[in-house]
């Protein structure tokens, strides 16, 4: 699952998914839109539930930050892979 907010200038996504060893990892990117600002950050949930139960989390502190959603798929559709590719940019900086 992927979910992104954004401001006008900021962004926050968010990438719940499993590794080749099955553990759940909670991913969160953040930044300036049109620049390499921000960072990235991966947790690792004890299970799935946990990891939604952060994303909930994340819901509420961005939509009290003023972000608005503006993405929530599934990985493995076209719009989860270009977001998907834009996460991994982060990882080379």
């Amino acid at each position: 699952m992927i979910v992104r907010w954004e401001t006008d200038h900021d962004y926050v996504l968010v990438h719940i998914h499993q590794d080749m060893l099955g553990d759940w990892i909670f991913s969160r990117a953040w930044g300036q839109i049109g620049t390499q600002f921000g960072g990235l950050k991966h947790q690792l949930a004890d299970t799935l539930a946990q990891a939604h139960m952060w994303l909930e989390d994340e819901t509420t502190i961005q939509a009290s930050r003023g972000f608005r959603k503006v993405l929530e798929v599934a990985d493995n559709t076209p719009e989860g892979q270009e977001a998907m590719r834009q996460l991994s940019l982060l990882d080379t900086v």
